[in-house]
């Protein structure tokens, strides 16, 4: 069975600088900022004295690096990292990044995170071809795409622009060659990247959060459709991809998966939650003793829930530090039993009390029904779940993974009938309108919610192909 939150695959850094630096402590140091992004596997890229060395491992960021590699590539000049989710059956060293290239004609690290929709046809059209595929993933097809385009054009520049002009879906990728470092970022800006500097270097991250922890300066966001190229000298150029526009940033970035203190597009992760508890109280005012969330991404949208109704907030439960998103156990029972583990409610705060109980989606209402379980075991006497995004019917393409429609409850069931599943008192999402209200100058993607996405999708195409392919999405 698998957990009943989504999962989001990988984060991206890049560095350069003019001078040799600590490129791989700080690519490190970075990743550590990102873990939430991915918790599977991690790898660094680097080049010492103009070979490309690269360094990946399956785990954490902590496990991988060890000091006796970090002391081999401390000082070089660029560097770039990854840190991944797979979904069930691609979690495997073969398939960790980022991925490496070497060419008599050009050597290049790639780092992605993203889910092109229109892999399927590229990659089989390069088997027809005679190209091997050694990986099981769609960052080798890009890899392969540069690649072929330097050995056309002798330019590294166009061939990327060309080549991201070929595939379809979401992308933020930082690509490293011995003398530059390139950031791109799809057409629709489905996931975030961004630019900031550390004295001379550039850096490149998925979050503002890892600029944070190496004490870099904000820059700006890549824009959506942007390649930004940088030198060894610091000169950044911008180009942009073929019908750029600002009308895919994934809504479930704010919702879930990005750290509460990062700054996504000009906007507040930690802010966005707020807001949405304070939404949620707007939408249906409800009496109670406290507020609770459920750890950690509930948490903010409870905050604001309690700043709203004025219902003041408490912990309902301790949650185990050493038990993280990718918790996974070998065997149906114990892995039903998994939350027990996770969390645990605090018996003093919650026996005997109406509770808002706020989480941040229902997806196949495994996990929420054993939470109120779990609350009512301990002696709570009302439970109002109340959910800070909108209900999750449709699947995604564009790199979350998430079961298949028929398996997402909100497709079977209408709210009073996911209520009485789960056990609550009352049920209530977050509308759709107070979602797109938290920024209103941004267009969100809320395929997940409508059906309706704002890249041309191929349903059909995520079962037909290789099963390993519709396993592997970054």
């Amino acid at each position: 069975m698998k957990s009943d939150k989504l999962k989001e695959e990988c984060g991206v850094f890049g560095v350069i600088s003019p001078k040799p630096i600590p490129t791989v402590p700080l690519a490190a140091s970075a990743l550590l900022a990102l873990q939430h992004r991915g918790q599977e596997s991690a790898g660094i890229a680097t080049f010492v004295d103009g070979t490309l060395k690269c360094k990946k491992g399956m785990g954490l960021v902590s496990d991988v690096f060890t000091p006796d590699y970090m002391e081999f590539a401390a000082n070089t000049k660029i560097a770039v990292g990854h840190v991944r989710y797979s979904t069930t059956g691609s979690c495997n060293l073969e398939n960790a990044q980022p991925i490496e290239t070497v060419h008599s004609k050009i050597s290049l690290a790639l780092a992605h995170n993203g889910n092109l929709t229109n892999s399927a046809r590229i990659r089989d059209e390069l088997i027809q071809s005679g190209m091997v595929m050694h990986t099981t993933n769609d960052t080798e097809i890009i890899n392969i795409l540069i690649v072929r385009n330097i050995l056309r054009t002798n330019d590294l520049e166009r061939a990327i622009l060309d080549s991201m002009n070929i595939v379809e879906g979401a992308f933020s990728i930082v690509i490293a060659t011995k003398d530059k470092l390139i950031a791109v970022r799809d057409k629709y800006g489905f996931r975030p990247l961004c630019i900031g500097r550390l004295g001379d270097a550039v850096v490149f991250a998925s979050e503002t959060c890892a600029l944070d922890a190496l004490g870099a300066e904000f820059v700006r966001d890549v824009k959506p459709g942007e390649v930004v190229s940088c030198d060894l000298k610091g000169n950044m150029r911008s180009f942009m991809l073929d019908n750029a526009s600002q009308s895919g940033l994934c809504s479930f970035e704010f919702i879930y998966f990005a750290r509460p203190d990062s700054i996504i597009d000009g906007i507040g992760v930690y802010e966005a939650r707020v807001e949405m508890g304070r939404a949620l109280y707007r939408q249906l005012p409800t009496e109670a003793d406290y507020v609770c969330g459920v750890p950690d991404s509930g948490l903010q949208a409870a905050q604001g829930y309690s700043l709203e109704s004025g219902i003041p907030m408490t912990t309902a439960f301790v949650k185990n530090k050493y038990v993280g998103r990718s918790f996974i156990l070998p065997d149906q029972v114990r892995r039903e039993s998994a939350v027990d583990v996770k969390l645990n409610p605090v018996r003093s705060n919650v026996a005997g009390k109406r509770l808002i109980l706020i989480d941040d989606s229902i997806v196949r209402s495994t996990t929420c029904t054993r939470i109120i379980k779990m609350l009512r075991r301990a002696g709570a006497k009302e439970i109002h779940m109340r959910i800070s995004s909108p209900p999750f019917k449709y699947e995604c393409f564009f790199g979350v993974d998430v079961d298949s429609r028929d398996k997402l409850v909100a497709n079977s069931l209408d709210t009073k009938g996911i209520c009485e599943k789960i056990g609550a008192d009352s049920l209530e999402y977050l509308s759709l309108d107070n979602l797109r209200a938290i920024a209103p100058s941004t267009t969100f993607c809320t395929g997940c919610f409508t059906g309706d996405y704002p890249a041309p999708v191929t349903p059909t195409l995520k079962y037909t192909f290789d099963e390993r392919d519709i396993k592997d999405r970054r």
